[in-house]
């Protein structure tokens, strides 16, 4: 599910994400002549949490250097306060094989002997040597918020030139058509409006602290891409005829939550290049493109066109998205600041809701606005004035209004990738 709408009741919308499952540090110290792994305790881990030692003895952990050197051990004494963390390697007497720093530990099992018992730690200061005795680890959980803006515009005539005769013909996109000319401003202003609701939780940014626009009153709202490039993945000079790159993307994937089937909603230019990156991949080669994902046939490759695709363990359906190619949005924009596409997981994923108090299933992606049982923000628009069959004031005119409040929800955003050009 892309692009679905709820409704809420509240100015805020909160939601929680589970942080991750198991017990893993980077950075840490290596004191070889003590075998002591030192944890940064106090530091702010990747999730923004307060990063803390919840190794326990007994455990059993998994050390790596970045120099390739690796060791398992077993823990046998933790200090949960200075994060000092003793081992007894299983194929060395010591810890010297590894680097004195940027040491990365993480916990995969544990071993116990026989008619062996566990008690939980008491909170007491200082190290814990006794096997058995185990730190109980909390699921932690980090917090987003998102807030609606209110997104307004009209269009005015008054009532004199409603009712001049010069009379045209006119037709516009949403099927409005007739012989008043003021008809087509009408509507053009409407569609306008409509892709104003898309644009703002696209581009949508938060207010800064000590920025201008927060002093004026106005908040703000995180957009998809404000979203993506504070809690997601960014890829820099994304080239897709490079196959060894695309491979990069799904390797980074496969770190965060691998949901298998994902959007590609592309500007034009990188859409031809990913199409040319599928048809130069041999067909009956091994690890060559199966080409069609639904029926799996050759000669789809003879348009050089690809809706979907599948690589490695993932299914990609691509589409072109034309906000990225508008001269007049993100279409004239090249260079470091260009979009040139965004990936985007299919599905639901589970949260728990801080307005609701439960856990919900959500799509990754979704818009809330606001509505009650008496008030509907979805898309409002109503006349005012006391022309064109609107007689709510004195004023000479209608008055067509348009409004709604609403945000954009981005779910497990390290799921999402934003490509973005140099």
């Amino acid at each position: 599910m892309v692009g679905a709408e709820m409704p809420m009741t509240s100015d805020q919308v909160i939601w929680s994400e589970q942080n991750r499952l198991h017990i893993a540090y980077d950075g840490c110290t290596n004191t070889s002549g003590t075998n002591t792994i030192g944890i940064p305790v106090g530091g702010t881990a990747l999730d923004g949490t307060l990063v803390e030692n919840v190794v326990s003895p007994g455990q059993t952990v998994v050390l790596l250097d970045a120099l390739g050197a690796e060791l398992k051990a077993v823990v046998t004494g933790s200090h949960p306060v200075n994060g000092n963390v003793v081992v007894a390697p299983y194929t060395a007497a010591d810890t010297s094989s590894l680097a004195a720093t940027g040491v990365k530990m993480f916990v995969y099992g544990s071993e116990f002997g026989k008619g062996s018992s566990i008690t939980n730690w008491s909170g007491a200061a200082g190290e814990i040597t006794t096997k058995g005795e185990n730190i109980s680890i909390d699921p932690t959980f980090t917090q987003y918020s998102n807030s609606p803006i209110i997104i307004r515009n009209n269009y005015t005539i008054n009532g004199s030139d409603m009712s001049q005769i010069g009379w045209v013909e006119v037709a516009t996109e949403d099927g409005t058509s007739g012989y008043l000319w003021y008809l087509k401003a009408e509507s053009e202003t409407r569609l306008r409006f409509e892709d104003y609701l898309e644009m703002s939780v696209v581009e949508g940014e938060l207010a800064a602290a000590g920025s201008q626009a927060l002093t004026d009153g106005y908040k703000g709202t995180q957009g998809l891409f404000a979203a993506v490039a504070d809690r997601g993945n960014v890829e820099v000079a994304f080239s897709g005829a490079n196959l060894d790159d695309f491979d990069n993307i799904l390797k980074n994937l496969d770190t965060q939550g691998a949901i298998e089937e994902n959007m590609l909603f592309l500007n034009r230019a990188t859409s031809l290049e990913i199409d040319g990156m599928l048809a130069s991949v041999s067909t009956g080669a091994q690890g060559g493109t199966a080409y069609g994902l639904f029926e799996n046939s050759e000669e789809m490759a003879l348009n050089l066109g690809f809706s979907g695709f599948r690589r490695g363990s993932y299914d990609f359906y691509k589409t072109d998205w034309k906000y990225l190619n508008d001269a007049s949005t993100r279409g004239a924009i090249t260079g470091v600041a260009s979009i040139e596409g965004v990936l985007v997981p299919a599905g639901t994923s589970t949260v728990y809701d801080q307005i609701l108090g439960t856990n919900i299933r959500r799509p990754f992606l979704h818009v809330r606005y606001r509505a009650s049982q008496t008030e509907d923000r979805r898309m409002k628009s109503w006349l005012t004035g006391s022309a064109g069959g609107a007689f709510t004031s004195s004023l000479d005119a209608m008055e067509v209004n348009f409004l709604s409040e609403r945000c954009l929800v981005v779910q497990a955003a390290n799921n999402f990738v934003l490509f973005k050009g140099v």
